[in-house]
């Protein structure tokens, strides 16, 4: 499982991430200050770090240095600062991406899952097999009964998400945010054209999907055979 390091001073802020982090099947660790991060990453490494930078003891970008010192966990900052030069400290002194409070539960995850497939090493990355389906993630690679199957950057990114989080409920606004990026929360024609496709693609019989199912009103879940 991978283990989340979450530091933050606000109790509320603290525990409202733990919550959502667990619920999306990460385990955490949590710090409300600059010391207990060094602390708990020395005696357990995490995997990644969500860090906020106004810290009552030591500045948030004091941590990322100190972290980035003794490994290459990806960081992902909080901060209640929109000043940019705030950003570039950060961003400088090793930290991966940046939001800024308040925000979306949402994106702050889809966020998360993006810095750690960017710092996941190819050999680490499987590759995922349902029916006559197998999706290389390493290679960017997938094939149906051993036959490639050609698809768009859209498609791909798409698939590489869901396959990512298997029987796991993403809503369509994680996934717009996820593939699309910040301000297509509402694009929801986007995301039903593209599942449309890969459902032509990948499914037996794209018209009673098998594997990529609709949950009414909720989104979208990637369900293989088990």
């Amino acid at each position: 499982m991978t283990r989340v390091l979450v530091v933050d001073d606000e109790p509320q802020i603290l525990r409202a991430l733990a919550i959502n982090l667990r619920a999306g099947g990460y385990d955490v660790v949590a710090a409300a200050d600059g010391t207990e991060a060094l602390a708990a990453a020395q005696e357990n490494p995490p995997d990644a770090v969500v860090l906020d930078l106004g810290l009552p003891d030591v500045d948030g970008v004091t941590v990322i240095a100190a972290l980035r010192g003794r490994s290459d966990v990806p960081i992902l900052v909080l901060s209640g600062r929109s000043d940019s030069a705030d950003k570039v400290d950060a961003l400088d002194a090793g930290a991966d991406d940046y939001v800024t409070k308040p925000f979306g539960m949402d994106e702050l995850l889809a966020r998360l899952r993006a810095v750690l497939r960017r710092t996941t090493p190819a050999e680490e990355q499987p590759a995922v097999t349902f029916g006559d389906v197998e999706v290389d993630l390493a290679r960017t690679r997938v094939t149906v009964r051993g036959e490639e199957v050609r698809l768009t950057p859209t498609e791909w990114h798409l698939l590489q998400v869901l396959v990512r989080s298997p029987g796991t409920l993403m809503s369509q606004r994680q996934l717009l945010l996820e593939v699309w990026g910040p301000g297509y929360e509402t694009a929801q024609g986007n995301l039903r054209l593209y599942m449309g496709q890969l459902r032509r693609k990948l499914e037996p019989d794209p018209a009673r999907p098998v594997y990529f199912r609709t949950e009414p009103g909720m989104g979208y879940r990637f369900d293989p055979p088990r």
